[in-house]
């Protein structure tokens, strides 16, 4: 029993980034400017794309630790009690007595999302807390982030991380704060589509062989794209009844990094990152529909007859 939790704890994913609490509105259409309109429903879920992406790793089984800040109201507490029940590690989640919680004001209309994102809280997350952290870092089989905290801090991470030789899975997002030279203490890279056409500012294959075996780019019902060095590799999307498309990002970086964690291949850990997310897409809310190892393993085992 020591000796397998021992192992579990040089497989510790460490997630380093966001937590709002997520404001959806479900509506028909969005409005025109000027104009208002009438919603279906009105929900709050946990957010923020580091929580999620902690919950989507742990779900799945990964020995999950969560550094972030968020405000010393309501929110802040009802997002450390829902990491704390999806077994993810908060004892360096700090609160701030300056600012709010994040939140993310999210309309989700004809299958798909349009998102305001008030940092609060998350950009108290400072380079001088990182520091204070090496430890955490250190122990670390994997390092995931984010943009949504200051991009000094995500820089402080980078820095740590390469001195470390601890591999960063980075979800670029929002693309307008990432800064190139952040590009090389990343080992995996994973923006959508539209996100890397704004950081590169050329056509999908010529970046993709830019950074072989590093940028992983998602395109939602047209799977997954990468360049191993001698050829593009294309992973197929999968068949899915979509409701609700807010969390798949996050769970594709939560269940790669968890994969890469268990030193899975890439082309596996992809794969697998892959199938979590079609599986994430038929809930409401960004958590609730993260799945399981099992459930991932199932559907796979389903799509390999």
């Amino acid at each position: 029993m020591y000796l397998e939790k021992q192992k579990e704890v040089k497989k510790m994913i460490t997630v380093i980034g966001s937590m709002n609490m997520d404001l959806v509105v479900d509506t028909k259409r969005v409005p025109e400017n000027g104009e208002t309109i009438l919603g279906k429903d009105f929900y709050t879920f946990p957010g923020g794309k580091g929580a999620n992406q902690a919950v989507a790793a742990a779900r799945l089984g990964g020995n999950v630790h969560m550094i972030a800040c968020v405000g010393n109201d309501s929110f802040g507490t009802e997002l450390i009690q829902n990491l704390n029940e999806e077994r993810v590690d908060t004892a360096n989640v700090s609160r701030s007595s300056d600012k709010s919680t994040g939140i993310a004001n999210i309309i989700l209309s004809e299958n798909d999302n349009r998102i305001i994102v008030v940092p609060g809280a998350n950009y108290e997350l400072s380079p001088q807390t990182i520091e204070g952290l090496r430890d955490v870092i250190k122990a670390s089989k994997v390092v995931v982030m984010q943009l949504e905290i200051l991009p000094e801090t995500v820089k402080s991470v980078l820095k740590i991380c390469e001195e470390l030789n601890v591999p960063v899975v980075m979800d670029p997002a929002p693309a307008e704060f990432f800064d190139k030279d952040m590009i090389s203490g990343v080992r995996y890279m994973t923006p959508n589509h539209y996100e890397c056409e704004q950081l590169f500012g050329v056509q999908l294959e010529e970046a993709l062989e830019m950074y072989p075996n590093q940028l992983i780019v998602t395109l939602g019902k047209d799977g997954v794209r990468y360049f191993d060095g001698e050829k593009h590799i294309h992973v197929e999307a999968i068949p899915t009844n979509a409701v609700d498309t807010t969390g798949a990002g996050d769970t594709f970086n939560g269940a790669l990094a968890y994969a890469i964690s268990h030193e899975y291949a890439l082309y596996d850990a992809v794969k697998f990152a892959n199938t979590a997310s079609s599986l994430s897409v038929e809930k409401l809310g960004a958590q609730t529909g993260m799945p399981t190892k099992e459930e991932v393993e199932a559907r796979i085992a389903r799509l390999n007859k």
